[in-house]
């Protein structure tokens, strides 16, 4: 596939008003509100374009399965931080529309805070660019990063250039056994510390904690933390990743993004806590979505509906119902890059 065949469909599309369902490797097409219209397949569009090491960036076209990218930066000793999930066959567009980012996240930042520069095809099928290959050349109002977590809506991310960083030097992960509220307070604790924990998860009793840095920081921050050593740390968390864990089965499935000092709420249903005490995880006994947004809201976060029948998105919806000033404008950004509605309808909300 050549750029002019993405250009010519969008602008096909944009003539006859016909929607649009982007798709890479549809391994998210569980999440976000439910899917509609006429599939523009974008897994032909692949390969990476630039690789910079010294430069700590790389560029790749959106079909790039995420496998694939990783394997080339893993061949210089470096990765994606963000540890984005790479589900069946992930491509690095849909990486970037769903925002979704993995354990690491808590240490090196969101899929938005690596996103340096987007080429994108908006909803009347213009090639647009934003943003670079390096931070000093992203200045302004930063309009690539804010397509991370857009869900397609605002066009197709045809290519992206990411910040890249070393592989970790050294990494060990600990094993301790306790309770939700002792493991909120262990991890707010140990995130006043100058520790090197790149990631932590804790489900069913026990908390799972990765060490990540230079040998002696790795193996000083061991001696003081303690725990029992993880026979096999490197698949732990990539089944944490990969949300294979027995955390993630069930349906519907909550996500709730929560200040990490937030108390265990009084909702059932906890399945597991990630990124400090910061992300948590609730599964079918949570109760109802009102309760839960509510839980959330006073909690100081908020809750997504991340997996679940397609009857229970329409009717609680899937994000945060948005405040009229949001909503207004969200509408006016929408109708900037695609006037005429045509790129992923109702995938982020229902209104547009």
């Amino acid at each position: 596939m050549q750029r002019d065949d993405l250009v010519g469909a969008v602008q096909a599309a944009y003539e006859a008003r016909t929607p649009l369902r982007l798709r890479g490797a549809g391994s998210k097409d569980f999440y976000g509100g439910v899917l509609a219209g006429e599939v523009l397949d974008l897994a032909a569009y692949c390969g990476v374009v630039a690789y910079e090491p010294t430069e700590l960036y790389v560029t790749a076209r959106c079909g790039t399965p995420l496998r694939e990218l990783e394997a080339v930066l893993a061949e210089r000793g470096q990765m994606l931080a963000c540890e984005p999930p790479r589900f069946a066959g992930a491509t690095v567009g849909g990486a970037v529309a769903a925002g979704l980012s993995g354990p690491r996240r808590q240490q090196a930042g969101a899929v938005r805070d690596f996103v340096l520069g987007v080429q994108l095809i908006d909803g009347t099928g213009q090639w647009l660019n934003f943003g670079g290959q390096v931070m000093k050349n992203v200045a302004g109002y930063d309009v690539s990063r804010f397509m991370a977590g857009s869900l397609g809506t605002l066009g197709v991310i045809a290519e992206v250039t990411l910040k890249v960083l070393p592989l970790a030097v050294a990494e060990t992960t600990l094993v301790f056994a306790c309770d939700a509220s002792a493991a909120i307070q262990r991890l707010n604790q140990w995130g006043r510390q100058a520790l090197p924990i790149s990631a932590s998860f804790w489900q069913a009793g026990q908390l799972h904690v990765r060490l990540s840095g230079a040998a002696a920081a790795v193996l000083a921050a061991r001696r003081q933390l303690g725990g029992e050593v993880a026979v096999d740390g490197e698949n732990w968390w990539i089944s944490v990743r990969e949300q294979t864990q027995p955390a993630f089965a069930g349906t519907p499935l909550w996500r709730l993004a929560l200040p990490s000092t937030a108390p265990d709420l009084p909702l059932a249903g906890l399945q597991a806590m990630e990124w400090g005490g910061g992300l948590r995880w609730y599964g079918p006994d949570a109760g109802e979505a009102v309760a839960i947004r509510a839980a959330a809201t006073a909690a100081g976060g908020h809750a997504v509906l991340y997996r679940a029948a397609e009857s229970q998105r329409c009717r609680d919806g899937v994000f945060a119902p948005l405040n009229p000033a949001l909503l207004a404008l969200h509408r006016r950004l929408k109708k900037v890059f695609d006037p005429r509605g045509i790129l992923n309808p109702g995938r982020l909300y229902a209104e547009f």
